[in-house]
């Protein structure tokens, strides 16, 4: 499984969040403000799911994010972004420009660098129904992407708080002619009703509505929650990392 915000998945000392005196008072306020730090803590939350029989054991492979408004140009969906797009949305919500949005190349890298090297050096299961890709907000939209434009590759995704409202709905609007149908892939959608999530609504609606024409039936091979009062924050993913995990990664999970 590929993590996008590879630096926010796990608590350990190399991450730059727990570099500098600041990071690390910002880090002890979000254990007192939320219960979490600054981590999804994914591996405790995985060994705990595996040692339950809950999944299959997997392979955690997390991609650190370039800094800053790069990780937006990193992880916003490009070939459907035209230029009158980027200025009637992108620009008024942040410095997005069309001509730095990487992520076509940010999914080739994934594709035909990384994967290649963990599969050499690693005892994976490499084909599609056992490689898996998942992240929160942007980190959402992007994984929803990789499903897109490399169906045969990723087998399933699990998209968190999925910031749809970006681009306006050009996104969701591409997914229309460029989703694959359903039968070799398992997709996982949620989002709070607080902060950033309150405003995901239509999107998510729109999205759901695309998995449905294209044959996904809900619980079996798609799912599409909502956690009424939960907001914008890892604390909130942390606390139901375990849902997406079970349905991608479950033992009765069709491979």
């Amino acid at each position: 499984m590929y993590l996008h915000d590879g630096q926010m998945m796990f608590d350990q000392p190399t991450s730059p969040f727990n570099k500098g005196v600041l990071m690390k008072l910002y880090s002890l306020y979000a254990k007192l403000r939320y219960g979490t730090g600054f981590f999804w803590d994914v591996d405790k939350t995985v060994a705990r799911l595996i040692e339950e029989g809950s999944i299959d054991p997997i392979i955690l492979v997390s991609v650190y994010n370039l800094p800053k408004v790069k990780r937006r140009t990193e992880y916003m969906p490009q070939k459907m972004i035209t230029e009158q797009i980027a200025t009637d949305f992108l620009h008024k919500e942040s410095d997005i420009r069309k001509e730095n949005i990487t992520s076509d190349k940010y999914l080739r890298f994934l594709v035909d660098e990384l994967k290649p090297y963990v599969d050499q050096n690693y005892r994976t299961k490499s084909d599609q129904s056992n490689t898996f890709i998942m992240g929160s907000s942007m980190g959402g939209m992007i994984s929803a992407y990789a499903i897109s434009e490399y169906p045969e590759v990723f087998g399933g995704a699990a998209c968190l708080s999925t910031h749809w409202p970006l681009g306006g709905n050009s996104v969701t609007s591409w997914y229309e002619n460029h989703w694959p149908q359903a039968g070799n892939h398992r997709i996982y959608f949620d989002r709070g009703t607080e902060s950033y999530d309150s405003t995901y609504g239509p999107g998510q609606v729109h999205m759901d509505s695309i998995m449905k024409k294209n044959g996904f039936i809900r619980d079996l091979d798609w799912k599409s929650l909502v956690f009424e009062g939960e907001s914008h924050t890892i604390a909130a993913w942390q606390k139901r990392l375990h849902i997406p995990l079970q349905f991608l990664l479950s033992s009765n999970s069709q491979k």
